[in-house]
């Protein structure tokens, strides 16, 4: 370029009156683009029309260095809401400039200005202007005078697109026909970049690209651009598509082919929604091409003929199918907030891909993320605190102890309160947590998101074709494995050491009453029905007392027929060997019998020996002491009476509603129930009131003696290691919280899918909900201790059962429709409220509030590095294992839902493989010794989706390998399913796969350097190369030993 170099001096030297903006910008030297731990120099800079000018330093009376000519070019601001920067970028493929603001506003005043400066924003502005214009003189106020408003304050008078709600906006699809590379000898490798440019805030957006289709001069893109309905394009709305050709895919060099621009109203208002727009190059000479933008619509006539191959697709009428996504899977989205509650931040893709048979189909990609990654959390650490706290007074309420067992008590209370402290803390923290709504790997390692799981993202694929008999919606939830990352593996994971703990338990029998994993959990399960029966009982007591206060024969029945169906719960949650040994055990930890054993013991010397010879016959099984002198019948009788008085009540009912339908005495001799209804035949309530008073005193002292009798067992839990066994206690509810948090995302997205699905809702009313976990985690090193963190807290979801209730919502509210945690450690309760017009479609079971359980299976199979060093020389027993024991309890779930239910219930495929067949090649692959043998997850995947079941996706942060496998799964349904040509699978799969693609669809830009797919240590060296000689084999086992070692100590 020729100029004048006094003249742009003195341009620059001119008073800050002459520039439209001035100020400090950071900029990167002579390199221009910005390099990691670059440092930044800080210049002042000035904008005189197309003309930025870069000064030497800081000082706004020093010398220029540089001048950018603004021409050709598109001011790129940054996607981080915190971010300064901006980038401005040269369509001639040079390299960009990049440049830092010292604030966020004053970075948007520098974008708004560098894009106006240009001759091109120049245009637009005139271009609007006449617009203007001609729309005021067209549309004149009655009493002649123009209604002008200046344009900054001008309301919009863009018509929107999109009417319907939570549709798509505008989709369109993209070919090229004719490129020119510029090389002429060789075919272009071409991509399309789409940018937006707002005519109302004259701003330009980079929005999306393209794949890069190679070797051809008529590309045709399977990669589309959607637009969701909250993004704000209008029929003005003009779109920029620049074509690039890759002459290096490698080092990512680019070269300008042409541009076009069309606006949006243009492109709907054609006849065949179709635009075919010649591409402008750079001298505005020669000719590059054309490029046809096709708008993906419904309604293509399904008899209509295809004889065109999937080569001609460039000259054929573009015919793709949009439709219902997200929040369109059922009749009415206005009145269903549930989804918009739970997730967030959808980001949109859409494909454009060729069938079997000749004909089109539209494959959306959704990911959004999910408030519950913050919200059950919060829940959880809620609960467990609430109820360790009622741990604590449970403890105080045991009553007096001898002193070791006292001693005892005091150490689990101190580390209990400080674990309640640290919980609180925790809440604390994440309550003042902003930011995303879901936790990036990179912050594993904060103590504060400790409970929260790692990358939860909701991944759904939906197909539409010209069929609908060919339409689907596959849901994956994607979850970084629940493990407790803070808390470091060195020690194994929960499985191991929660196997160690009890065989310590074991050997300290000899200390502490040793009760077996069976006996506490039969003990957590009686405290549970204490907290769930009591307050039913003690309700629908009263409810009995008012129904007889208002004489109602109806409500008395019925208030009777509960009462005795609680009672009937509550006397047979009690009959247990282990209350009785309890309760034994908890007499002879009392300072009485402490006394009156050492009294007896100075009194009869000799009785020693005895003692100690049964004490050795007694086996380390049976350590539970038996004592002679206590009353073991007198439990019985406290525990009967609660039977008896209800059968008092049950008589006294009868007797008065029999006296109220004839209105006759008996003639026979009255009993005593017969003699209190005879003299308060006229007063129902007095009647029952003293069986009523009696029934809950005999409630209240069982309740008061086998709640301490648990509570006692639970006290023996810690007994050989108090801070082992709470340590446990936390990790495990890290683990079990951020499962959860998935599971219940999964079940919400689940239900509102299939509302309408009523074989979907008598299978989960009648046998449950099938939950398929698969895992990519390898058996080596950390990751074999996130495999056994996992394979817990999956166990532990057996302990949750979901209920949906009606939503309590006025109606002109919009709450937030968030599912609620209740319940304790062993039995949780999440209830998912519906608004009424969705209630009423459900089951009447599930509008009673009958419990909807979850059957929880994991299948693993390692297929990184790491799993590869675990194959040729590790261990992966406990992934066999694992995949043993779930793969019963998949048969179990199977077997469970033949008995009751008939295959009409379950969805139907267009594969006609049977299930059994399933279950057969999914029972050989198991038992198979084969590497890495990734069929077991196909197969299982297959099973859960045959079965209405759940499928989540994990890995060490739900990154590389998951979506590896996420997209993987998608081509395998697109083509098994949805007859995807065979010769555009891997295209497919590369689109899906694509860096910009799967990188957005992941989330922000994550600052951990260190890859899912790639070894965690940095000592790890290819195999390929240690087999070369057993002595390098045998220095590589010796190098990764000491820096193992070293990085432990």
């Amino acid at each position: 370029m020729k100029f004048n170099s006094a003249e742009l001096l003195s341009i620059a030297q001119k008073p800050p009156i002459y520039f439209e903006k001035e100020g400090i910008l950071k900029t990167c030297g002579k390199s221009r683009t910005k390099r990691k731990h670059q440092e930044l120099t800080e210049r002042w800079c000035r904008l005189k029309g197309n003309l930025l000018f870069l000064m030497k330093n800081r000082s706004s009376t020093s010398d220029p260095a540089e001048v950018i000519v603004l021409e050709r070019c598109d001011i790129v601001e940054c996607r981080d809401n915190r971010s300064t920067a901006l980038t401005i970028t040269f369509q001639s493929g040079e390299p960009g400039i990049y440049l830092e603001a010292v604030s966020k506003s004053d970075c948007g005043d520098w974008i708004a200005a560098l894009r106006e400066a240009n001759s091109e924003g120049l245009q637009r502005r005139i271009a609007y202007l006449q617009r203007l214009t001609m729309e005021i003189k067209a549309d004149t106020s009655p009493d002649g005078t123009h209604q002008i408003l200046p344009l900054p304050e001008m309301p919009s008078p863009l018509i929107s697109i999109g009417k319907i709600p939570f549709e798509p906006k505008l989709e369109f699809s993209l070919a090229c026909k004719e490129l020119v590379a510029t090389a002429r000898d060789r075919k272009p490798n071409s991509f399309v970049q789409i940018t937006i440019i707002n005519p109302a805030q004259q701003s330009l957006t980079r929005y999306t690209h393209t794949e890069t289709v190679e070797g051809t001069r008529d590309p045709v893109f399977l990669t589309g651009a959607t637009f969701p309905p909250g993004y704000p394009i209008y029929e003005e709305t003009r779109v920029k598509l620049t074509v690039y050709d890759v002459k290096e895919k490698s080092q990512e060099t680019r070269s300008f082919l042409g541009s076009a621009t069309f606006a949006v109203g243009d492109l709907l208002k054609s006849e065949e929604q179709t635009l075919t727009i010649t591409l402008s190059p750079l001298d505005g000479s020669s000719k590059v091409g054309t490029i046809v933008v096709s708008n993906l619509k419904m309604g293509e006539n399904e008899n209509e003929e295809t004889d065109h191959t999937p080569g001609e697709v460039a000259r054929e009428k573009s015919a793709s199918f949009c439709g219902n996504l997200l929040h369109r899977t059922i009749n009415d989205p206005g009145d269903f907030s549930l989804l918009d509650s739970v997730f967030k931040n959808i980001i949109w893709k859409v494909y454009r891909l060729p069938t079997t048979n000749g004909r089109w189909l539209c494959a959306r990609e959704q990911m959004a993320e999910s408030t519950l990654s913050f919200l059950i959390p919060k829940q959880m650490i809620t609960l467990f605190i609430q109820e360790d706290m009622r741990r604590l007074q449970d403890l105080e309420e045991l009553g007096e102890l001898s002193a070791h067992w006292d001693t005892l008590r005091q150490n689990v209370t101190i580390h209990y309160q400080h674990m309640i402290s640290s919980y609180q803390e925790m809440l604390t923290e994440l309550n003042k947590f902003s930011g995303s709504s879901f936790k990036p790997s990179c912050s594993r390692g904060e103590k504060k998101l400790e409970f929260v799981p790692v990358n939860l993202h909701l991944q759904r694929m939906h197909i539409q074709s010209n069929s609908a008999q060919t339409d689907g919606i596959y849901d994956v939830v994607t979850i970084g494995a629940p493990a407790a990352h803070i808390r470091g593996f060195r020690n194994g994971g929960l499985r191991r050491q929660l196997y160690r703990f009890e065989g310590e338990k074991r050997n300290s029998a000899y200390q502490y009453i040793y009760y077996s994993p069976e006996d506490t959990t039969k003990a957590k399960e009686v405290i549970t029905n204490i907290y769930k029966l009591q307050p039913l009982m003690l309700t629908n007591t009263d409810l009995l007392l008012t129904a007889a206060r208002q004489h109602s024969s109806d409500n008395l029945k019925d208030s009777l027929k509960t009462l005795s169906e609680i009672t009937e719960q509550f006397v047979h949650a009690f009959e247990d060997q282990l209350l009785r040994s309890a309760l034994l055990a908890l007499h002879k930890a009392r300072p009485s019998y402490i006394n009156k054993r050492h009294s007896n013991l100075i009194h009869n010397p000799d009785d020693t020996e005895k003692q100690c010879e049964n004490s050795e016959r007694r086996s380390s099984k049976d350590s539970i002491p038996h004592h002679a002198e206590y009353d073991e019948e007198d439990w019985d009788r406290v525990w009967v009476n609660v039977g008896k008085s209800l059968n008092c009540i049950i008589a006294m009912v009868d007797r008065l509603l029999e006296q109220s339908d004839t209105g006759q005495k008996c003639e026979i001799e009255p009993s005593p129930v017969d003699q209190i209804a005879a003299s308060t035949s006229d007063d129902w309530y007095e009647g029952l009131y003293p069986l009523v008073v009696t029934l809950k005193d005999c409630v209240e002292e069982v309740i008061d003696r086998a709640k301490k009798a648990m509570v006692f067992v639970l006290l023996q839990d810690c007994g050989s290691n108090i801070p082992q066994a709470l340590a446990l206690h936390q990790r495990r509810d890290v683990v079990f919280s951020q499962a959860l948090a998935g599971l219940v995302c999964g079940f919400v997205i689940k239900l509102h899918t299939c509302l309408h699905d009523q074989g979907f809702l008598l299978q989960l009313h009648t046998v449950g909900l099938l939950v398929q976990f698969e895992g990519l985690l390898s058996t080596y090193s950390e990751e074999i201790g996130m495999l056994e963190d996992m394979s817990v807290a999956i166990i532990d979801l057996q302990k949750v059962a979901f209920k949906v209730i009606e939503a309590q919502l006025e109606e002109s509210a919009s709450a937030n429709l968030y599912p609620v945690v209740t319940g304790i450690r062993d039995f949780y309760t999440v209830e998912v409220q519906l608004p009424g017009k969705l209630f009423e479609v459900l089951p009447q079971e599930i509008k009673d509030g009958k419990l909807l359980r979850v059957h929880p299976v994991f299948f693993n199979i390692g297929i990184n590095e790491q799993q590869t060093l675990a194959e040729r020389f590790g261990d992966i027993s406990l992934q066999e294992i694992i995949n043993q024991e779930n793969f019963k309890l998949l048969s179990k779930y199977y077997k469970s839902f033949q008995e009751k239910l008939s295959a009409d219930c379950l969805p139907q495929f267009q594969t006609q493989i049977d299930i059994k067949e399933l279950f057969q090649s999914l029972s050989q692959n198991i038992q198979a010794r084969k590497r890495k043998n990734v069929e077991v997850l196909k197969v299982a995947a297959s099973i859960c989706r045959r079965l209405n079941g759940i499928r989540f996706t994990s890995c060490k942060s739900a990154k590389d390998r998951t979506s590896m496998s996420v997209t993987l799964e998608q081509c395998v349904i697109l083509q098994e399913e949805h007859s995807l040509h065979p010769d555009y699978f891997v295209r497919a799969l590369d689109c899906m796969r694509s860096s910009y693609a799967k990188g957005t669809m992941n989330g922000p830009d994550d600052p951990e350097a260190d890859s899912d797919n790639r070894p965690t240590s940095s000592h790890f060296y290819p195999v390929a190369l240690l087999l070369v000689s057993s002595h390098l084999l045998v220095v590589w086992l010796i190098l990764s030993l000491a820096l193992l070692l070293a990085k432990y100590q």
